[in-house]
């Protein structure tokens, strides 16, 4: 079984006499702190949705810490050399290439066996800040069951690939199943309680898709409009049409002709509500709502967990912004 690198004495002295602090610590989670002994995985996540796979899939042998802490917008993260360095110490990554190249950088130089991009365990595809197409319910059915390593960056969220598959419930459990693969493994004496929890989350995930489906598929409009443009696979998978204020990037900054055209948008399209998230700015929400007499809300691209978010973790926001897209679609 593959647990935390032991580390030389020397090493140790060293890191002692620098004042070096342990990665969990920078990110403000606990880590499996010096019981090398302890038998459980050690995990390391990029960034929220990331770590949420991989506590549901590890459970109790698994010790996860995750480089993004909550707050910070995870598209600006910029490591410390120190976390860089201490990255090399994983027994396994869990990662989605294209969203933080500071983390892809530092991967790519890790050297860790049990490497993998969430990317690479479903299928890509290009959105821009339109999105929506009457595709119903009926998504196709990724296999999923392999392990992405660095060679599979070709096939991640790169060269204008949207990366938010996470807020597609489908697409997510497709993630979710080639993650409990890897994790088995990683660590195959443990391989049977990896895939039992793996089919645990992709039940929930299972029904929180059957809960969409039904609460979206009657509304007085089919088309929302966002200040980040991270829904277009939920808009796809639920047949809705999704306008962005700003691009992929939510900093980004629109046009004077965008904010026309989302103006017209919202007056043809009967659109009651601008959408802004809590880990970016909502000025141009609210500017754009106060012009078109729209009231905002918030629809929550859940890259990280704060105390502002609607919900304690993934299925509880989720379950939210369902709630808030009913609101604003007039669905029943």
């Amino acid at each position: 079984m593959n647990v935390r690198r032991l580390i030389s004495t020397a090493a140790v002295a060293g890191a002692t006499a620098l004042g070096l602090v342990s990665l969990s610590a920078c990110s403000g989670t606990s880590s499996a702190g010096g019981d090398k002994g302890g038998g459980k995985l050690d995990v390391v996540a990029s960034f929220y949705p990331m770590q949420y796979l991989a506590e549901q899939i590890g459970g109790d042998h698994v010790e996860v810490t995750t480089l993004t802490k909550p707050g910070v917008e995870p598209h600006d993260l910029e490591l410390k050399p120190r976390q860089a360095s201490e990255l090399r110490g994983a027994d396994y990554i869990l990662y989605l290439k294209g969203v933080q190249p500071a983390v892809d950088e530092a991967i790519a130089q890790s050297g860790v066996e049990h490497t993998v991009d969430a990317a690479t365990l479903t299928t890509m595809e290009s959105h821009g800040t339109e999105v929506g197409h009457d595709h119903g319910h009926e998504g196709d059915e990724h296999g999923g069951e392999h392990e992405g390593g660095h060679e599979g960056g070709e096939h991640g969220a790169e060269g204008g690939a949207d990366p938010h598959v996470w807020l597609d419930p489908v697409k997510y459990a497709e993630v979710a199943k080639g993650v409990g693969d890897s994790m088995a493994k990683a660590d195959p004496d443990r391989a049977a309680d990896y895939r039992k929890n793996t089919e645990t989350l992709v039940g929930k995930l299972k029904a929180l898709d059957a809960k969409f489906a039904a609460g979206l598929r009657n509304g007085t409009t089919k088309t929302f409009i966002t200040t980040h443009s991270a829904f277009g696979y939920l808009a796809e998978r639920y047949g809705l049409e999704q306008h962005g204020i700003a691009g992929i990037d939510p900093e980004s900054e629109p046009s004077p002709a965008r904010i026309k055209e989302l103006q017209s948008v919202a007056k043809r399209e009967k659109v009651s509500t601008i959408f802004f998230e809590t880990l970016a700015s909502d000025r141009t929400a609210k500017t754009l709502a106060k012009d078109t007499g729209l009231r905002t809300d918030v629809l929550d691209p859940l890259e990280g967990i704060t105390d502002r978010s609607e919900g304690d973790d993934y299925l509880s926001v989720m379950e939210s912004n369902l709630a808030a897209l009913q609101k604003a679609l007039g669905a029943k």
